[in-house]
């Protein structure tokens, strides 16, 4: 039986705003098992954010249960969230939020700065291999500046795998590149995918939800829809289908 990663029953989440009380998250159910990808979706305001803040271990629901990797999230102390974070963990960002004079290596090195089990030598070596994942083993000693916006999400995508995490979290990861670069960053995580990396993808794009194996809707605070894709579109196909293009 596969191994669960997320479980998520009745997920609720409240703000008190003055006098008023928001809810975000009114009641959200879902597992993901292990190795899957799965993208979740929603317009502004439907408690997209909400939701991956909770998922990302960056705040805790009001009411529910959230089991990530089979450890209540909403048993722990701000200091095991952090911990469970840094090692469950890897996320992605639409702003990559890459140190500005810290070269690609440095860069994906930074996690395991936290992990005192961890000694120079294994840092290095583990931070190289994720860069030779994400086809940059020609960039390691690169600033950001020097790199194009592809390739600073691929670094991105290196730091969030560095770590070994059981779950990749991206937020809206493609939302800053243009079409032929998203597509480079979707054949790359499908390829992880296929190795047996569990993907959690939050975006607002249906063509990139397209290379999903399912789909999570929410609205107003609750999911709507969650569909298998039977038909999963090949990133790298739709990537060989563009136009060409000179290089620059």
């Amino acid at each position: 039986m596969a191994n669960k990663i997320l479980d998520i029953y009745e997920l609720k989440r409240e703000f008190t705003m003055g006098s008023e009380t928001v809810r975000a998250l009114k009641g959200v159910s879902f597992e993901v098992e292990q190795g899957e990808f799965v993208t979740i979706m929603g317009k502004s305001g439907s408690g997209k954010t909400t939701l991956l803040n909770i998922l990302g271990c960056l705040d805790k629901p009001s009411e529910g249960k959230f089991l990530l990797d089979g450890v209540s999230i909403g048993d722990l102390s701000r200091n095991e969230l952090a911990r469970i974070r840094n090692q469950k963990i890897g996320f992605v960002f639409q702003s990559y939020n890459l140190l500005a004079r810290t070269s690609a290596l440095e860069n994906v090195e930074l996690p395991l700065l936290y992990n005192k089990a961890i000694g120079a030598r294994e840092r290095h070596e583990r931070a190289v291999q994720s860069l030779e994942a994400v086809k940059l083993a020609d960039r390691l000693g690169h600033l950001p500046n020097q790199l194009s916006g592809g390739q600073q999400q691929r670094v991105a995508i290196a730091r969030a795998l560095v770590n070994q995490p059981v779950m990749i979290l991206a937020d809206e990861a493609t939302g800053n590149l243009d079409t032929r670069t998203s597509y480079e960053i979707m054949a790359l995580m499908q390829e992880l995918n296929k190795q047996g990396k569990t993907i959690v993808f939050v975006t607002h794009e249906p063509d990139i939800a397209a290379f999903s194996s399912r789909t999570i809707t929410l609205k107003d605070g609750r999911v709507i829809k969650d569909v298998k894709n039977t038909n999963i579109a090949s990133a790298a196909a739709a990537l060989a289908a563009l136009p060409a293009q000179d290089d620059y």
